[in-house]
């Protein structure tokens, strides 16, 4: 039998068996209706209104309209032949006030969506949180408050029960990392504070929140699979200063080992406590949390998009501020850091660069320095400027060579042992891109924001391809699959 991701006679590198493929997409960036069926603010649609914190004063209001089109959008799904969909739960259309009854129809919309993709063969993959937490919560505290993390668990309980029938894969968070520094430090998401002793107090309770939120499901369901999404970074010194390494030691401490060590080590890395001593005392962890964060996952899911190369703050006489002279940047402790611009390497319409190599190597080091688990790719993919052309197709073919290069670097990150078990492409749909509003798109399906009309590219019908054959091209050999 060939190996997985060895060179088939046909130029192909095939994947292991079972491997999922499938597409990601976030409630407030596709559903809209923001206002029917019960749904009350999150602090998305609350930032979202506030001037100058979007681009072009953009809001999910409408977003793409999933919440009434989700039929039309899992037929797509099931056209390009997706294994599987990963889509988050709005908390406040499920529990308006973030505490207490249920919603029906919240939950209604869930279960008719869920339903809907059993019925095309496609295996819903549920995201509890990402990033909109409901506006009263926020109101009284937000994730720095430990109470919130409490209020999680109950919401993953309550949805667990009405949806653990049909559903077997569970995330309780998506990138508490943004959740934390870029809501809390810098203020560049909802809900837009610039309190960097707030955000450590809200990446623990993040972190608890999802360990309570673990136990809660596991609880109802004891086999249920349940697992943590986190954004992972490789990260380079830009030079063999030890200054340079200093600076991606901060980096990767902050981006990376602050979210793996308590989930899969029950504890917080030492180097990066001391590096927050400046902004935070650790007093809102208490015995017995780390524990709770660290109950054991089923999978782990990380998503990746580029690399970070960073170099340590230019000295004043002779005098490194990693602080940065008090600048508001989402690195608590480190704020000074720079970071840098490689000459040569191609950038996405996000101007992140793009390092494929860089996703095998934080797969290869998450199966060597932590616990072995299943490892998932939730998210990668890539903004471009893309336009339809005068025959009404989008062909967008720096993201076929995007994703051609990234699912290779899975299979070289499989061939070296790490147990990869799927990946999702980020996104399904072109969407509201957060604080960038619908300046950038990530869909492999494109939408007119105007008419709702929607078209698949290149990038999916490649993609579709890719699933069919169960391998990508050997770049040794066969052209691409098209």
């Amino acid at each position: 039998m060939l190996a997985a991701g060895a060179p088939s006679p046909t130029g192909l590198r095939v994947f292991p068996e079972g491997f999922l493929f499938g597409a990601a997409t976030a409630a407030y960036q596709i559903e809209g209706a923001v206002a029917e069926g019960g749904r009350t603010p999150s602090i998305w649609d609350t930032f979202s209104i506030t001037p100058g914190r979007v681009v072009g004063g953009h809001s999910g209001a409408v977003a793409t309209d999933h919440y009434h089109r989700y039929r039309d959008d899992v037929a797509t799904m099931a056209r390009l032949g997706l294994n599987s969909y990963r889509f988050s739960i709005s908390w406040s259309r499920v529990q308006p006030d973030g505490a207490g009854p249920a919603n029906p129809a919240g939950l209604d919309f869930y279960r008719r969506l869920v339903d809907e993709l059993l019925e095309n063969g496609i295996l819903p993959w549920v995201t509890l949180y990402h990033w909109d937490l409901p506006q009263p919560l926020e109101d009284a505290g937000g994730w720095p408050a430990r109470d919130t993390a409490a209020r999680f668990a109950e919401y993953a309980a309550l949805v667990h029960r009405v949806l653990g029938d049909r559903v077997r894969n569970w995330t309780t968070l998506n990138e508490p990392w943004c959740s934390s520094l870029l809501g809390y430090a810098n203020g560049h998401h909802a809900p837009g504070r610039t309190e960097p002793d707030a955000a450590v107090a809200a990446v623990h309770h993040l972190l608890l929140g999802h360990g309570l939120a673990t136990q809660a499901i596991r609880a109802q369901e004891p086999g249920a699979e349940v697992g943590c999404t986190v954004n992972l970074y490789a990260v380079s010194p830009a030079s063999d200063s030890p200054a340079d390494a200093e600076a991606a030691r901060r980096i990767d401490g902050l981006s990376n080992r602050l979210f793996l060590d308590p989930l899969l080590l029950g504890r917080y890395p030492d180097d990066v406590v001391a590096d927050l001593a400046t902004v935070s005392d650790f007093s809102h962890v208490r015995d017995g949390d780390l524990e709770t964060i660290s109950t054991p996952l089923s999978m782990l899911g990380i998503n990746y998009y580029s690399r970070h190369v960073v170099a340590a703050p230019e000295p004043v006489d002779g005098v490194v501020d990693w602080r940065g002279g008090g600048a508001v940047e989402p690195w608590p402790g480190s704020e000074g850091v720079r970071f840098v611009k490689r000459d040569g390497v191609p950038v996405t319409a996000m101007d992140w660069e793009i390092d494929a190599p860089g996703l095998t190597e934080t797969l290869v080091r998450v199966n060597r320095e932590y616990p072995e688990l299943p490892l998932y790719i939730t998210e990668n993919g890539a903004a471009f400027d893309d336009q339809i052309d005068g025959d009404g197709a989008v062909n967008d073919q720096p993201r076929v060579a995007y994703f051609d290069g990234h699912l290779r670097a899975c299979l070289d990150a499989i061939d070296e042992g790490v147990p990869l078990r799927g990946y999702f492409a980020w996104s399904l749909l072109d969407n509201y891109e957060w604080a960038w509003g619908y300046t950038r798109r990530f869909g492999i399906v494109h939408v007119d924001y105007e008419t709702q009309v929607r078209t698949p590219k290149a990038s999916a019908l490649w993609y579709s391809d890719v699933i069919a054959r169960h391998a990508v091209a050997d770049p040794q050999g066969a052209e691409p699959a098209r």
